[in-house]
């Protein structure tokens, strides 16, 4: 199983588009993860008919407030898991006062929501990661169209199958 994993759009605040070839991962993925700030409704609805909404797993982020996207509307919580080939997928935007706080927020998320194996997908920072923290595995795609304080945009790819999880960073 193919999952494509992006966040921090940030349409149309800071960036324009998502970028070509990851609206193409996107749409080609079996299932997709999005960890919040679409920061548009537009956005939003553009992620959901990318990767269909049957198979589209996303929460809302700091900049997603209730009078652009109405978490009740579309149904964005600040936590959301899934499971996907066998592993648990626990996805939240990471929202922290303090970068060194991130991987312990998302950490928690995770253990809190999940069975193993999981992993925790978070947002916010902007900063491609893939580290195990505390014994749970965290990944963060970065800003799928390189909104700053990015400097390029990025989105991972993970092949899920019989529990195991491969990563891959994808830069356009």
């Amino acid at each position: 199983m193919e999952v494509a994993i992006v966040s921090d759009t940030h349409v149309p605040d800071r960036e324009e588009s998502i970028p070509d070839p990851h609206r193409r991962r996107i749409r080609e993925a079996d299932h997709a993860i999005h960890a919040g700030d679409f920061t548009s409704r537009a956005t939003y609805d553009e992620v959901v008919e990318l990767a269909d909404e049957d198979s589209l797993t996303a929460v809302r982020g700091n900049m997603d407030p209730p009078g652009d996207i109405d978490p009740d509307a579309v149904g964005l919580a600040e936590v959301a898991a899934v499971d996907l080939g066998g592993v648990t997928f626990v996805v939240t935007h990471g929202t922290v006062r303090s970068p060194d706080d991130w991987y312990d927020a998302v950490a928690d998320a995770a253990r809190g929501h999940g069975e193993d194996p999981v992993v925790g997908v978070g947002g916010h920072t902007h900063r491609v990661e893939d580290e195990v923290h505390e014994g749970v595995r965290v990944l963060n795609p970065g800003s799928v169209t390189g909104a700053a304080p990015a400097e390029r945009a990025t989105m991972l790819t993970a092949t899920v199958a019989d529990g195991a999880v491969e990563v891959t960073v994808h830069e356009a």
